[in-house]
């Protein structure tokens, strides 16, 4: 019987940590021997940096532009860090045409070059900021993700974009098999953040299913180009994107989330975000 291919895509607020946490995540698969393919859905082309040591990547895009004729997979792809496999999507010149469509035209693609082999036990899609229309929707739209994971912090935009995305989700999920996995929290330090995580992540049917604490060992890998696990295996944050890797293969929650209202979030944020007599604190 051949194992089951996990799609996953990630989204979340731009600036949240995306990226990183999906590099970071991916890393720790990579050192539990799953087989891995990652498709950077971002026209900054900027999703497989860390895993292949910087931007040594020519884009899905680019790739099209240069040589419409004869494009093999080899072209498109590269192998990073734990045999994890690379590839760029890209974007339209700047000020020219949709950057959803590169994620069209990239997706369809890897499929018609045979990108999705059955060796693979992931293939995770690094989705721009959160939009959740047209071609930035594509790998849920067109079931092409089946698990979808949203990185979320306790600050209030975060939680704000979060609340969105789920709206898109609840809507392809009504006629397909896109599910929710869970929200990832990449901590920014604020007042009372697991709780509030929590407390949203429930608003939403679904769950908290880990917590990034801050640690500036992150920014010094991403400045070397690296993973923490590549830079610093034997830190304290790369075992918790260890932990999050186990977190997320050994996950059997997938729900169709309940996105609220606004004024139901902000509810949530007073109720959960404010410390204990916050009014002693306003300036």
């Amino acid at each position: 019987m051949a194992k089951k291919l996990r799609q996953i895509a990630i989204y979340g607020k731009g600036g949240i940590g995306k990226s990183t946490t999906t590099q970071n995540l991916t890393a720790g698969l990579a050192e539990i021997k799953k087989n891995i393919l990652v498709v950077g859905c971002d026209p900054k082309a900027d999703s497989t940096r860390l895993l292949l040591g910087g931007l040594h990547q020519k884009t899905v895009l680019d790739t099209i532009r240069d040589n419409k004729q004869d494009i093999k997979l080899s072209d498109l792809e590269k192998t990073g860090f734990g045999g994890i496999r690379c590839v760029e999507s890209g974007g339209p010149e700047p000020g020219v045409g949709c950057a959803g469509r590169g994620i069209i035209t990239s997706i369809s693609m890897l499929e018609n070059l045979g990108a999705y082999t059955e060796d693979l036990d992931y293939v995770f899609y690094d989705v721009l900021g959160d939009v959740v229309c047209g071609g930035f929707a594509m790998p849920i739209r067109e079931g092409k993700a089946q698990e979808i994971y949203i990185v979320a912090s306790g600050e209030m935009m975060a939680l704000y974009a979060a609340n969105n995305i789920s709206k898109g989700i609840a809507r392809y999920a009504a006629n397909g098999k896109v599910r929710l996995g869970g929200v990832i929290c990449n901590s920014r330090m604020v007042d009372r953040e697991i709780e509030l995580l929590k407390a949203f992540a429930k608003e939403l049917n679904t769950q908290l299913i880990y917590f990034i604490p801050r640690d500036n060992v992150v920014q010094q890998a991403e400045i070397r180009k690296k993973t923490v696990i590549e830079y610093k295996p034997e830190s304290n944050q790369a075992n918790e994107y260890r932990t999050l890797a186990q977190k997320i293969d050994e996950n059997d929650m997938f729900t169709i989330p309940t996105p609220m209202t606004q004024e139901r979030l902000e509810q949530i944020l007073m109720e959960h975000g404010l410390m204990d007599n916050a009014d002693d604190y306003k300036i």
